[in-house]
């Protein structure tokens, strides 16, 4: 009894993260640099959907490829951190050692 109910268990598991996965892939977080300057919106799943340029950053062509470049890190580094949470939101109670998930 205590395996079906254990197998019961990790199928409702994988149900939710099926679930957290699908609103992932909704969910942005938007990140920028330069004050504005650059900003780049990425979802939950890490895909980068836009970049926008202020026009007035375009002056300064090296200083504006940092600025997307930091940007675009910011907004994975975001989307990493909105996963973790939203996992941690489904796995927490299991007594699961940290890392595991």
């Amino acid at each position: 009894m205590g395996q079906f109910k254990m197998l019961r268990q990790v199928q409702q598991l994988q149900a939710k993260m099926a679930k957290v996965q699908e609103e992932l892939a909704a969910e942005t977080v938007e990140a920028s640099a330069g004050g504005g300057a650059v900003k780049a919106v990425v979802t939950g799943e890490q895909k980068l959907v836009s970049v926008t340029i202020d026009p007035a950053a375009a002056e300064d062509v090296e200083m504006l490829q940092d600025l997307v470049v930091a940007a675009i890190n910011d907004g994975m580094e975001k989307a990493k951190e909105l996963a973790a949470q939203r996992i941690q939101e489904v796995t927490a109670g299991l007594g699961l050692p940290p890392g595991l998930v």
